[in-house]
């Protein structure tokens, strides 16, 4: 029987992961206490079985990045299929704002940073370094695992060997960042009188388990009847008919750019390493057209949220497990150091950057950013839950707002994001310093919304880093 298992088993494998992940957060307070999310755990078991032991079998590592790509585009139409917010919802307006701006201006800071820091790298100890690596920071902290992946498989055909796993890496130390960096703000928060409210420890969040004698919270509604198709079956068939349209979208434009000979052919293939982009714009357009057809009510928004997290679950154990320790070891310096000073940095931009331009719930806004920051809209979360456990601030909602409205924000910096890889493969440098303008370009745009909404807090007491 010619089957082809390779799938399946990495599945298999994956899950056995997060099950046993699952069963140390229960057990270890280490990971309790900072809130590793199980997923970075799983990652990092499976990581030396995927480098090391798998491959004396022939179960190497080569499919995993492919898991992680169609996961990553799977979760970003799932989330864009849930349903428009309510005109009544953005009353908010400065909060949404305040949320988009500091969210932008961590893609800014630490593009600008990171490229910084390459070149200073090529010009000095490493001339062959690829200029692109400085973009691995803003990718693995500030837009995550798949996008760094997706992304860094693309500059690899641009003559950057292992960038798909020099950005996973950097993903992974984001995560470690979000996690024990961010529970010692909370710590800090908690003791400086920081928060809006006590902090309460719910035992099932540090757990990551739901013990027997609590209520057991409604994950998703039914709206159809389990006779003719069950509910699951009904939300995932949407999300998987979206992304085919996605793709049959992404054919189009290839074919479409054929006719433009190499320079076409070579921007093709650059969009289907951004296609997490035009799955979502898709997913948009199937919304639109399910609501003026009448049919988005019987679309659940938290069944969506439900496949979004099971695909950032896997992808995300998947993305770490993908990490090729070979191409770690010849970039560890790079590496060590642009982490490191992105990681300080975003300690010091986000808190200082949300003390000022927030009016309520500034601790709480602060906090999810930070996790946003560094790692995932789960990590963000994970630390929103420690100080508002059910969730009844405005924090989690004006994020999503905020989310879309940087989402169409930053599609010109993610379609530049090549440059710097085109600088290293013609060595000129003009697509670098294009590159250098246009985060600069952003980083002038979020200060002036940052003093459009902070107004006369813009630069209070600018030596701390909390103000009162």
């Amino acid at each position: 029987m010619d089957f082809f298992w390779k799938v399946a088993i990495d599945a298999g494998i994956i899950s056995a992961a997060l099950l046993f992940a699952t069963v140390l957060r229960h057990k270890l307070p280490f990971l309790q206490k900072f809130m590793v999310p199980n997923a970075l755990t799983a990652g990092f078991i499976l990581l030396p079985i995927y480098n090391f032991v798998l491959p004396l079998i022939g179960l190497g590592q080569h499919r995993l990045g492919d898991l992680v790509y169609h996961l990553l585009n799977i979760s970003f139409i799932a989330m864009s299929l849930r349903s428009p917010t309510p005109k009544a919802e953005h009353r908010e307006r400065g909060s949404v704002w305040g949320m988009s701006t500091v969210i932008l201006s961590q893609y800014a800071i630490q593009a600008l940073l990171g490229l910084g820091l390459a070149f200073l790298f090529a010009i000095t100890i490493a001339p062959q370094l690829n200029l692109a690596i400085g973009l691995t920071l803003p990718l693995g902290f500030a837009l995550g695992p798949g996008q760094a992946y997706a992304i860094g498989k693309g500059w690899e055909a641009m003559g950057f060997p292992g960038a798909g796993s020099v950005g996973l890496t950097m993903a992974a130390l984001g995560y470690l960042w979000a996690c024990i960096v961010g529970v010692a703000l909370v710590n800090i928060g908690t003791r400086k009188g920081w928060l809006t409210h006590r902090v309460q420890t719910d035992t099932n969040m540090l757990t990551g388990l739901i013990s027997k004698d609590k209520d057991k919270p409604v994950a998703m509604r039914s709206t159809t009847d389990f006779e003719a198709l069950d509910p699951l079956s009904f939300h995932t068939a949407i999300v998987a008919l979206t992304y085919l349209l996605s793709y049959l979208l992404l054919l189009g434009l290839t074919y479409l750019l054929s006719f433009a000979g190499k320079a076409g052919a070579e921007l093709a293939n650059n969009l289907w390493g951004i296609n997490f982009i035009f799955s979502a714009v898709t997913a948009l357009l199937v919304r639109f057209v399910l609501d003026k057809l009448k049919l988005g009510h019987y679309f659940d928004d938290d069944a969506l949220s439900r496949i979004s997290g099971f695909s950032i679950d896997f992808m995300v154990a998947a993305a770490i497990a993908a990490i090729s320790l070979v191409f770690v070891a010849q970039y560890w310096l790079p590496i060590l150091v642009i982490s490191t000073i992105g990681g300080i940095v975003t300690v010091y931009t986000v808190p200082w950057w949300s003390a000022r331009i927030f009016r309520d719930h500034r601790f709480e806004r602060m906090i999810m950013l930070f996790g946003v920051s560094t790692g995932t809209l789960s990590t963000g979360l994970a630390l929103l839950r420690i100080v508002d456990p059910e969730f009844k601030t405005k924090v989690s909602r004006d994020y999503m707002l905020a989310s879309g409205l940087t989402f169409l924000l930053a599609i010109p910096f993610i379609l530049s994001i090549n440059l710097p890889a085109k600088a290293s493969q013609t060595g000129s440098l003009v697509p670098f310093w294009t590159m250098i303008g246009i985060s600069a370009g952003y980083l002038i745009y979020c200060i002036v919304s940052y003093m459009l909404v902070a107004r006369e807090k813009s630069f209070k007491n600018p030596g701390k880093l909390w103000i009162d």
